[in-house]
């Protein structure tokens, strides 16, 4: 049996089901991302693992014991909020002992382990400051510390990046991606953040109305989803309609080919066709690639990815990001040639 099994969990506020049916393993020291739009199910999944809901029907087992009845206190599992709940009134040290004092460690060894812990957050030199003194990233960091400082079998993380800057977010994952390295323990981490996700994960689940509807490793997922929802929501993507007759497709304006890998066989008019824009390049492709020609419509400058909105042929619209370097009015109006990798390109039944 697994290390962490949600067995058929299942929580409704009245009429609405919050959870439905969610069934999830987690291996032990396992990275696994709770990951959907506001509402999906990811945090009421969070509170109920953290003993703070108590579903309706369904069962939590942690190393084959049912614990679905216990308190919070009684799990051993670390929570890290997205707000961070520092305690004002205590110091970095203090915040970080709190958890030990509760569970009546000693002196000694709340010292110890605080002067560890500061150590495996980069904080000795702030041990003496009152969370108002520190910065988003360094209160994360406390938080973080503290929530592994009693040496939980499972972190639960509510998006605790959320209200932190670009830059420092990013940071950030690295930041957890190490801690997680370091210590061993089994984190899941509830973001409605796609990068976080596919950045930081060993694997995904992916919420939808309360439902896990896809879970697997990041490229997988990426690479290979299975439903339109997944398709869209992991990253931003285009929609053609295909139809394909006698092994040959019929997409993007072009007529082509795909590996076996990708292509579900059959002939079929329902198809619906998916390829994200960064794998779309400017020019014509070789005998790997599908061409298409497209009509550029708008251009946005992103630095060293520009964004192109194109018009294809049968007047469906796609995006490319294209990395060459590029000027508006040198592609503005133009009908151009465009490539894809055949094996970037997906279908949906």
């Amino acid at each position: 049996m697994s290390f962490l099994v949600v067995d058929s969990l299942t929580m409704a506020y009245g009429p609405l089901k919050a959870l439905d049916d969610v069934y999830l393993t987690v291996e032990e020291g396992e990275f696994i991302s709770l990951l959907g739009p506001s509402g999906s199910g990811k945090t009421t999944l969070l509170m109920s693992l953290a003993g703070f809901n108590k579903p309706n029907s369904g069962r939590i087992l942690l190393d084959g014991l049912d614990i679905t009845a216990r308190e919070p206190e009684d799990r051993n599992f670390g929570f890290v909020f997205q707000g961070y709940a520092l305690f004002p009134h205590l110091t970095v040290t203090g915040n970080i002992a709190f958890p030990l004092k509760i569970r009546k460690w000693t002196p000694a060894r709340i010292r110890t382990r605080v002067d560890e812990m500061l150590a495996l957050v980069g904080l000795e030199s702030f041990a003496d400051r009152k969370p108002r003194q520190l910065s988003g990233g360094q209160q994360q960091r406390v938080a973080l510390a503290r929530a592994l400082a009693f040496g939980p079998r499972v972190l639960l993380l509510d998006e605790p990046l959320s209200a932190l800057d670009r830059m420092l977010r990013e940071q950030m994952q690295t930041e957890l991606r190490r801690l997680h390295k370091e210590t061993g323990v089994t984190f899941l981490y509830v973001t409605h953040d796609q990068q976080e996700a596919l950045t930081m994960s060993d694997r995904i689940a992916v919420f939808e109305k309360g439902k896990i509807v896809e879970e697997g490793a990041p490229t997988w997922l990426f690479r290979s989803p299975k439903t339109r929802f997944v398709a869209e929501f992991l990253g931003e993507n285009n929609f053609v309609r295909g139809i394909r007759s006698n092994g040959v497709w019929q997409g993007f304006g072009a007529s082509f080919s795909l590996p076996e890998a990708r292509d579900p066989g059959g002939d079929t008019d329902a198809a619906t066709l998916w390829l994200r824009p960064g794998d779309i390049d400017l020019g014509p492709g070789g005998e790997a690639d599908i061409s298409f020609s497209a009509t550029v419509e708008d251009f946005v400058f992103g630095g060293t990815q520009n964004r192109l909105e194109l018009r294809l042929p049968g007047g469906e619209s796609i995006a490319a990001l294209i990395s060459t370097d590029l000027r508006a009015k040198d592609v503005l109006g133009q009908n151009l040639t465009f490539r894809a990798r055949r094996e970037a390109v997906g279908v949906l039944r």
